[in-house]
């Protein structure tokens, strides 16, 4: 009788611990911005075991790095991974998870000694997170030519420089061509990012379609004056209607119910003193949904508020979109793929849409496309908190490896 073929559990969670001591911060997580120096450090790291594992390296014009074991066939590979860059306060598994377990998979073929069909490919890709650099997703964006090369390259970041710029300084900036062929097919394995699975005790995630995201950037100009002198009628406070845009994005989330989120993640005053009335405040805006039309319906009413407000306060309000993806839904043969190889496992699962945005939902359109997700601890993200068991990590990485040998044309098995 065959026994199952399955990924080295103890050798993924260390490869997961090694990458996490680059741009290490105080708490357990991790500070990796895109193309920063830690960046390039965690890329070369990644990139060293790519070659351990006789993967032919590929890095295009916008920084992504992907790794490619040959198959019996040439043409396009299954592809697997994600990104290794992180927020400021970010996690160890976050975007890793997928890459390192796409790694491990090769590990394990290598070992098995399995020649695969079709190629297999580990991909991470360059400024998923959107941190350092916006829109989020950038690299697979320019990977399946929704963003073009040169707008991301000129690209400013929160530190004034460019993307090229910090491509060019970190040896990063490739010779393959984007966007690049469409691969075979595409998986992902992630962790949840929320507490769905951890609440309900449910040890795989089936990802059927990813939210619509909507980011936004708003500045008001407002006049600065003495906050002890100017009566409150006679003020154009920029960062009272900042606070009102607040109070507004919390409510119309609560008002539409569902699956409707909203988040103002960045705010900034000028010229941010105790005493003095802001003349200027410029803050983001974040609305999701799962439903195209709602979504739309949210940035209409928030549309509709800013105008409201800008006649009301008498201060002059000026947006800037930052990124907007509509919602996807992923491969129904995908997802049940997924679904028959984690039940294989003995696993139980839930189907479910994913809150966060992922390199997946960009590749959607071009190949069959799906994604597994592992429990959360507590759903805590984008926190040095964040927290997945080793052993959903094992298992989570088994059902890839299950996974991606029948997509790739593998028997999966040993003796």
């Amino acid at each position: 009788m065959k026994k199952k073929l399955e990924i080295n559990g103890e050798r993924l969670n260390q490869r997961i611990a090694r990458l996490a001591e680059i741009g290490a911060i105080e708490g357990g997580g991790c500070a990796r911005l895109a193309l920063s120096d830690a960046d390039k450090a965690g890329r070369d790291l990644v990139c060293g075991w790519m070659r351990e594992l006789n993967l032919e390296i590929r890095i295009d014009a916008i920084g992504n790095v992907v790794g490619t074991r040959a198959g019996r066939q040439s043409g396009p590979a299954v592809m697997t991974g994600s990104h290794i860059d992180t927020v400021r306060t970010g996690g160890r598994y976050d975007g890793n998870l997928g890459v390192l377990g796409g790694l491990e998979v090769i590990a394990t073929l290598n070992e098995a000694g399995l020649e695969t069909e079709y190629p297999l490919s580990v991909a991470f890709f360059t400024n998923e997170e959107g941190a350092r650099f916006a829109p989020d997703m950038m690299g697979s964006l320019v990977f399946t030519g929704v963003l073009g090369l040169d707008e991301a390259l000129q690209t400013v970041g929160i530190d004034g420089s460019t993307v090229e710029e910090n491509l060019l300084r970190i040896g990063y900036a490739g010779d393959a061509p984007v966007p690049a062929p469409a691969p075979r097919a595409f998986v992902e394995l992630h962790v949840e990012q929320g507490p769905v699975l951890d609440l309900a005790g449910i040890e795989i995630g089936v990802v059927e379609s990813v939210q619509g995201i909507s980011w936004t950037e708003i500045e008001i100009h407002g006049t600065s004056n003495h906050a002890g002198t100017t009566p409150m009628a006679l003020r154009h406070d920029a960062g009272w209607a900042a606070g009102a845009i607040i109070h507004f994005v919390r409510g119309l989330a609560n008002e539409f119910g569902g699956n409707q989120v909203s988040t103002v993640g960045r705010i900034e005053f000028f010229p941010n003193l105790v005493n003095v009335v802001p003349k200027r405040a410029t803050l983001t805006v974040d609305l999701r949904n799962t439903d195209e039309n709602l979504l739309r319906s949210a940035e209409l009413r928030l549309e509709a508020f800013l105008e409201t407000l800008r006649v009301s306060e008498k201060v002059k309000i000026a947006t800037r979109r930052l990124a907007r993806f509509e919602p996807v839904v992923f491969a129904p043969e995908m997802t049940a793929c997924i679904e028959r190889h984690a039940r294989d496992h003995g696993l139980s699962t839930r189907r479910m849409p994913s809150g966060a945005g992922h390199d997946a939902q960009m590749l959607a359109p071009l190949c069959p496309t799906a994604m597994i997700f592992i429990p959360s601890v507590d759903g805590i993200s984008h926190n040095v908190l964040e927290y997945s068991h080793p052993r959903h990590i094992e298992a989570g990485a088994n059902v890839l490896l299950s996974v991606l040998c029948e997509l790739a044309g593998c028997a999966g098995g040993r003796q």
